[in-house]
């Protein structure tokens, strides 16, 4: 006869209130309650801004940056339970084999914030906060809850001048995918200290991987700049974007160029910016991006971006005269009239507008026409499908030069619709 087995029972002890899962890492707050390191760190971030967070448990108020104090008897416990039920616990054993790194994060983060460390002690300690923010869900939570941690890894990236610490430092960030509030804080600290340090990155002609987390937290700080800071970004920052995008057929990863397009089109809302970006090149290297897009039918998810940016550096004199300039600048903006998404089609019809209203020489006017981009307008104006504003843009946009364009071969008359 054969022996049943007979189910053996996880202690309710060893489990996370929160999570109802056995504790990898189980810490006590002040109320007395334990939790999962991960669990009870991620409930007070929730609470991040507010005066006090609560223990879940007993809704007693806890500070949102308190430390709970590890609970190694109570881990020990569990460990040694799962060592002796394997069959009941391959889960749990799973989930604690590795020992809690979260106890060493205090003294890795003190370490980072000594100016005084050897290099040799600085890269360790980055290190080790790179692999536990790595290694899993719960470790890169763990590393971004933790008070302190990411603003020691911003400020060595802002204070370093060697390029192993500031691209391991670079290396960790990326993996914590800080939110928004974490990065505006370290905005509001660090300023254009940080925008340098990313430039300076780029500049380096470091690996892709390094290159497209550089443009990649670029992008973020930019878009989270306050307007004051924003406006006046070094012209650097627009020379290393161009450059990432003329590297499309090199070097350069999609994730870098989507960061760059990123950067041009959040920036140049601003005009002292536009100007910078329009003497790095920018118009020109846009254009590429939409033949791009054109040519392959690749990444269409960059044509937004790229008309975005085009549209607002066509808002001051020296875009309008790049995009006329570039030979193929006004057919490949024409070709995203149509067939493309309303808010691509609604840009690229702000940006013919622009060049019909200010830069529209007697030669602009006949090469719009003959690439096609008044045939286009024409067919967006009549169109029931496409949005109100742009079919009002569109019209406007035909009727500023009707006389030529009416009487154009390439225009039948049936379809003008002005």
């Amino acid at each position: 006869m054969e022996e049943q087995a007979v189910e053996v029972e996880v202690p309710s002890y060893f489990l996370c209130p929160i999570t109802l899962d056995v504790m990898r890492d189980p810490v006590t707050l002040p109320t007395g309650i334990t939790y999962d390191r991960h669990a009870i760190h991620r409930w007070l971030r929730l609470a991040d801004g507010a005066t006090s967070a609560t223990c879940p448990l007993t809704k007693l108020p806890v500070a949102p940056d308190c430390e709970p104090t590890p609970n190694h008897t109570l881990h020990r416990l569990i460990h040694s339970w799962c060592a002796r039920n394997p069959a009941a616990a391959v889960d749990s054993i799973e989930r604690i084999s590795t020992p809690p790194v979260s106890a060493n994060l205090g003294p890795l983060v003190s370490r980072l914030a000594d100016p005084k460390k050897p290099e040799r002690e600085t890269l360790a300690a980055l290190r080790e906060i790179r692999d536990v923010a790595g290694e899993s869900e719960p470790g890169r939570e763990l590393v971004a809850a933790f008070p302190g941690a990411a603003d020691a890894l911003f400020a060595v990236l802002v204070s370093t001048s060697a390029s192993s610490e500031a691209d391991m430092a670079l290396d960790a960030i990326s993996s914590l995918r800080l939110a928004e509030p974490c990065l505006v804080r370290a905005v509001d600290r660090d300023g254009m200290a940080l925008v340098d340090a990313l430039v300076s990155m780029l500049q380096r002609d470091a690996d892709a991987v390094s290159r497209a987390r550089a443009a990649m937290l670029l992008a973020d700080v930019t878009a989270c700049m306050a307007p004051s800071r924003a406006s006046s970004l070094p012209e650097q920052v627009f020379v290393e974007a161009v450059r990432l995008l003329r590297d499309n057929d090199g070097g350069a990863s999609t994730a870098a160029i989507k960061a760059a397009l990123r950067v041009l089109a959040g920036a140049t809302s601003y005009g002292r910016n536009r100007i910078k970006a329009a003497q790095a090149g920018a118009v020109a290297a846009l254009v590429e991006v939409l033949l791009d897009v054109v040519e392959g039918g690749r990444r269409r998810a960059w044509c937004e971006l790229a008309l975005c940016a085009l549209d607002r550096l066509c808002g001051c004199a020296e875009g309008r005269a790049a995009l006329v300039a570039h030979a193929a600048g006004v057919a490949a903006v024409g070709e995203m009239v149509v067939g493309t998404s309303a808010a691509a089609s609604g840009k690229a019809v702000r940006v013919l507008r622009s060049v019909a209203r200010h830069a529209a020489t007697a030669e602009v006017v006949r090469e719009m026409v003959a690439t096609g981009a008044v045939t286009k307008l024409c067919a967006v104006a009549v169109s029931p499908e496409t949005q109100e504003r742009t079919k009002e843009r569109a019209r406007e946009t035909l009727r500023m030069h009707a006389v030529a364009w009416r009487s154009s071969p390439c225009i039948h008359p049936n379809r003008y619709p002005c």
